[in-house]
């Protein structure tokens, strides 16, 4: 396309030669093979290890997310110290996220993805040994582990990222994103419904010492994968590191469009802030409780791209993932413009989650868009930078929709919001254009 004119529809991926030949015998059974999940990258032995820790780990940590909540809210009674926990998280992710980036790129990723896991269940220990406490348990220690524990999410999760490419072939960076896109949305989807049960079953206690036992089986699996030292050329972590990958980042107008387009849609197209009083107001008609409707909206985004994860295979087939991210994000805005006009709950679920596998198409492209042009020895640094880009985003987001909300009603906020989405992504779509043409170089012609 040239420059002012809107992008160009996507042309709908061709079915390789012998897949069109399945589906044209097989029917429906050649569809189906055609959009499955595609499993190539767990035929890796270190990246089936680390996908099967991690799986078991983030469904742990998800609980044990749900579990704190839960236990504030029960010692204060107050759903503004609840909310604190984000203003305890933010400053220390976002702190070292960078730190951790930078020594992904100096230090061997997976010794240091182990050490950011063992403190982390430490972390889950003491909150075990506080909630012994039962009704005389202290918040204060909460809130500290809250902050600790987001702080070494910032150390280890750029390792996490940075290392997934060493374990794949390219060419098979895109399943390697929806393999993990599928345990992260079935912790997201399960994570708060199975917290609940166990809470109610097991206790605190039992609920946290689950999330000790996740973290045990995720060291195993770490314990078992090969070193990943760092490339021969790599620098020593320093302000100057850092800096260089931020320069490296702007310098790069198809990695700074993957950062301002999901900025974009997560600030002005994540009402989930509004979905308590949605719950209790606008779909109070429903016929079901409260707290079952803020869960069916909690969850439906994740639902959403739970079922894009697993009809995933197609992914494989596309090149232009600058042009697919900007259509998902488009996806994205309409859903969300249109739930924010809905007043049945049966029509906002399916709309939530349509903005769901808007978001996971989204996310796999630009996972794929990183981990394909950017060099090993700045990927960690890059990654420290992408963590505290989507760690902000949705806060900003809850921040904007509940401060519009506040001004002009839920429905302004969200309708508002996912406009601003369509239009932001359509005016960064014309300022990048060398994001708009971005063609990978593995993939089928689409």
């Amino acid at each position: 396309m040239t420059d002012g004119d809107p992008p160009d529809p996507p042309d709908l991926p061709e079915l390789e030669p012998a897949v069109a030949a399945t589906s044209q015998r097989g029917g429906l059974g050649g569809l189906l093979r055609r959009h499955a999940l595609d499993l190539r990258p767990l035929r890796h032995r270190e990246f089936r290890l680390l996908w099967s820790g991690q799986a078991v780990s983030f469904m742990g940590s998800q609980i044990t997310y749900i579990a704190v909540k839960f236990q504030i809210y029960q010692l204060t009674r107050s759903s503004l110290a609840v909310g604190l926990m984000a203003l305890c998280e933010l400053v220390p992710l976002l702190t070292m996220s960078f730190v951790g980036g930078a020594l992904a790129d100096a230090a061997d990723r997976r010794r240091l993805f182990v050490r950011a896991e063992v403190a982390l269940t430490f972390v889950t220990v003491f909150l075990l040994a506080n909630s012994l406490l039962g009704d005389d348990a202290w918040i204060w220690p909460i809130y500290v582990l809250v902050a600790f524990a987001a702080g070494l999410d910032g150390l280890g999760r750029p390792s996490l990222w940075a290392l997934v490419p060493r374990l794949v072939d390219k060419e098979e960076l895109p399943a390697a994103t929806a393999l993990h896109s599928l345990y992260v949305n079935l912790g997201a989807v399960g994570g708060p419904a199975l917290g609940g049960l166990l809470i109610a079953s097991l206790g605190l206690p039992g609920t946290y010492a689950l999330d000790v036992l996740s973290f045990a089986v995720s060291l195993a699996t770490l314990r078992l994968m090969k070193a990943t030292p760092p490339p021969d050329d790599a620098e020593r972590p320093s302000l100057r590191s850092v800096a260089e990958g931020f320069r490296y980042a702007r310098s790069q107008p198809v990695l700074m469009g993957t950062y301002l387009i999901d900025f974009n849609a997560m600030v002005f197209g994540m009402p989930s802030a509004l979905f308590p009083e949605l719950a209790a107001n606008r779909f109070a008609a429903s016929g079901l409780a409260e707290a079952t409707v803020y869960g069916l909206l909690a969850g439906a985004p994740a639902a959403g791209a739970l079922v894009g994860t697993l009809t995933s295979g197609w992914v494989r087939r596309v090149r232009r993932h600058g042009l697919a991210i900007v259509w998902s994000v488009v996806a994205w805005g309409v859903a969300i413009t249109l739930f924010g006009l809905s007043t049945s709950l049966w029509v906002a679920l399916p709309l939530l989650a349509v903005a769901g596998a808007g978001d996971f198409v989204s996310a796999t492209f630009r996972s794929t868009i990183w981990n394909q042009t950017i060099p090993d020895k700045l990927r960690g640094r890059l990654a420290g930078i992408e963590l505290a880009n989507v760690a902000s985003g949705p806060l900003l987001g809850d921040l904007e929709a509940g401060v519009v909300s506040r001004l002009a009603g839920p429905r302004v906020s969200i309708v508002s919001g996912g406009l601003a989405c369509l239009a932001g992504a359509g005016v960064l779509a014309l300022l990048l254009p060398e994001f708009l043409r971005y063609r990978s170089e593995h993939g089928g012609e689409t």
